[in-house]
């Protein structure tokens, strides 16, 4: 009971956090939609698939930060700066974006005994 109040905690800190794509927010509300009904089980694998799958690898957000694109959206400085984090921890090891987002569904992925590697 614990785990489950901790993993709907994390789910709503990740769904209100801008950097969470609306495909994960929605797999994250039919989970909980269906919470305690007949459905909740196909709900929750599609919820952690979804979840493993918008994780985004460091790679390609170092690709998208030092990009064109991100200096649009963000503006040189931001974006210059976002890079420069990511650069930052890659060199210290990390595989994943940390952004608000893709950190709660890594910890997810973890209370939920599928943590990505």
């Amino acid at each position: 009971m614990e785990k489950d109040l901790a993993i709907i905690q994390k789910t709503m800190e990740m769904t209100a956090d801008a950097a969470c794509c609306q495909e994960l927010k929605d797999a994250a509300q039919k989970w909980l939609s269906a919470r305690g009904t007949g459905e909740e089980a196909p709900r929750w694998e599609e919820y952690l698939e979804t979840l493993a799958a918008c994780v985004e690898p460091i790679d390609e957000v170092l690709a998208f930060s030092g990009s064109p694109k991100a200096e649009q959206l963000f503006g040189r400085e931001f974006a210059q700066g976002l890079h420069a984090h990511y650069l930052e921890i890659q060199a210290a090891g990390a595989k994943y974006c940390d952004c608000p987002a893709c950190s709660a569904a890594r910890k997810i992925l973890e209370m939920a005994g599928r943590p990505l590697e």
